[in-house]
């Protein structure tokens, strides 16, 4: 028989995961598989993983996973899926924003052949106008930038095969886009289309500052466009202060006309300063993440692995 293992990353999410849980299990008894749920502590401050070790008690499909600090979500779902022996894995959250009951629907397809079936959001509820309007611009800005096609309104819920998953346990990249990992990967995908529903309980821990520096890191770590458009940019301005100057300079000589204007070369000074801070900043975001790649450090460190009962403790994945 086939077996799925659920990988749940969790960071101060322990008013919600006792109701989360209900709903899953429930899924889980009505297939036709051996399942496994396995719970990620993010580093959580909260008992968040302590809640997860009672789940572990009274159910025995349930495996616990605790790093030793908050590493954040896209590495403690590195961690998951490296722990993942099955033959597919369910990738989704815990705050029943995405519904368990799409787990069938998902497997469904991956016994049709697909490898990747991710779910796409028709629409977002409990979310505001502007976080709406924003996410909606990043999928469609990261479609045109990157050469990686990322679709559009997706996020981690998803399940991956067992080869997909062996293809994605080689790459080891520090800086971690999951969304853009899951379609670099290849093999066949399939999208299903859901409604997302409301936080059941909690506070988001994704602020707007938060998601504009993940914006940030999937930008650069799926296209160099970024640094196109500062060379391009710096080309234009150079070719324009160009032209001003042959023309300030025509004056000058042909007109008679004196070379006047302070205000105006303040602003032209400030703009290409501005530029080249601009430009500069660009090539720092990009040299400050190989940075990080060079120094090699290994992507999550575990505190706490408890497999399921009768099951032999692993070595976490480098």
């Amino acid at each position: 028989m086939s077996k799925l293992t659920v990988v749940v990353p969790a960071y101060n999410e322990s008013e919600g995961l006792n109701d989360f849980h209900a709903r899953l299990a429930a899924v889980l008894d009505g297939m036709d598989l051996e399942s496994e749920v396995l719970y990620v502590d993010d580093g959580s401050r909260d008992d968040t993983y302590a809640v997860m070790c009672a789940l572990r008690a009274t159910d025995p499909r349930v495996s616990t996973l605790k790093l030793s600090r908050n590493f954040g979500k896209e590495l403690a779902l590195t961690a998951g899926l490296d722990h993942v022996d099955a033959d597919a894995a369910v990738v989704i959250d815990s705050d029943l924003q995405d519904p368990p009951e799409l787990i069938p629907t998902f497997v469904q397809h991956w016994r049709e052949g697909y490898d990747v079936v991710y779910g796409t959001r028709a629409s977002r509820a409990g979310e505001t106008g502007f976080k709406k309007m924003t996410a909606a611009g990043f999928y469609r800005v990261m479609e045109r930038l990157s050469s990686t096609p990322i679709p559009r309104d997706t996020g981690d819920f998803r399940l991956l095969s067992r080869r997909a998953l062996d293809a994605l346990k080689q790459v080891r990249e520090r800086q971690r886009f999951m969304k853009g990992l899951f379609t670099w990967v290849g093999f066949r995908q399939l999208s299903v289309v859901y409604h997302r529903d409301p936080r059941h309980a909690g506070v988001t821990k994704w602020n707007y500052w938060r998601l504009w520096n993940f914006a940030i890191e999937g930008i650069t770590s799926f296209s160099n466009a970024p640094l196109k458009v500062a060379t391009y940019f710096g080309l234009l301005a150079a070719v324009l202060a160009f032209v001003f100057g042959i023309w300030v300079l025509g004056k000058a000589l042909w007109f008679g006309d004196p070379v006047r204007g302070y205000p105006s070369l303040m602003v032209v000074v400030l703009f290409l300063g501005g530029v080249q801070l601009m430009a500069l900043g660009v090539i720092g975001e990009y040299l400050g993440r190989l940075y990080v790649e060079s120094k090699q450090r290994p992507l999550y460190l575990i505190d706490e692995y408890h497999p399921l009962h009768g099951g032999a403790e692993t070595a976490p994945y480098p």
